[in-house]
């Protein structure tokens, strides 16, 4: 017998998740490519982040055909570009890294790019697409620690997808008080899993 499903959220109905949605008006285009292991992960926040951003498209591959993944990152307005959000040290090749904060009306690109992966497939994910390691990587610097606490991280300061992509959109457009809002139900939805784990 199945279980009656969201149709919004694509979860089970007892857990929902769209109480936690924050609706965001992002001007930077976000585009997770997210590892096959992580698709129908219950913890997963990237569901949670495709339903609150208004630019935000999710597709699931571990590699990808390298003319697809092409049209994928190629960005047809003017200015601008498409960045990756990763840790320059991790870079193998000569793809710049963005760190400086865009000028005055101006972005530091259009479109970035999350991999949405545990950090050993995401190495993997860039060795098996050469698209992305050349593409201008943006990092994060986080000065308070994760709140993602239902999933253990393996070195500090590492962070889910969720507050990744809100730290970085907020680094290339500026604060904004629906990204802050955004945190707020990562935190909610944070607070059901762990009730969720608690009583299993």
């Amino acid at each position: 017998m199945t279980r009656a499903q969201c149709l919004k959220c694509q979860r089970p109905l007892r857990a929902c998740i769209c109480a936690w949605v924050r609706p965001v008006d992002n001007r930077v285009e976000l585009l997770v490519l997210q590892h096959p292991l992580e698709q129908h992960h219950s913890k997963g926040t990237v569901r949670l982040l495709q339903l609150s951003l208004h630019r935000c498209q999710v597709w699931v591959g571990e590699q990808f055909e390298p003319e697809h993944l092409a049209r994928l990152l190629a960005v047809p307005e003017v200015g601008g570009g498409t960045c990756l959000l990763y840790p320059p040290d991790a870079q193998a090749d000569d793809a710049p890294a963005l760190f400086a904060p865009a000028e005055a009306g101006g972005l530091l690109c259009t479109r970035l790019v999350l991999l949405d992966a545990t950090w050993r497939k995401s190495r993997k994910m860039l060795h098996l697409n050469p698209l992305l390691r050349q593409l201008p990587r943006l990092s994060l610097s986080p000065t308070a620690p994760s709140r993602y606490a239902i999933r253990k991280a393996q070195l500090p300061g590492q962070l889910s997808t969720l507050e990744a992509a809100v730290m970085a959109l907020q680094q290339v457009e500026g604060p904004s008080p629906q990204l802050d809002e955004l945190l707020t139900g990562f935190e909610g939805f944070v607070a059901q899993q762990a009730l969720k784990s608690a009583a299993c």
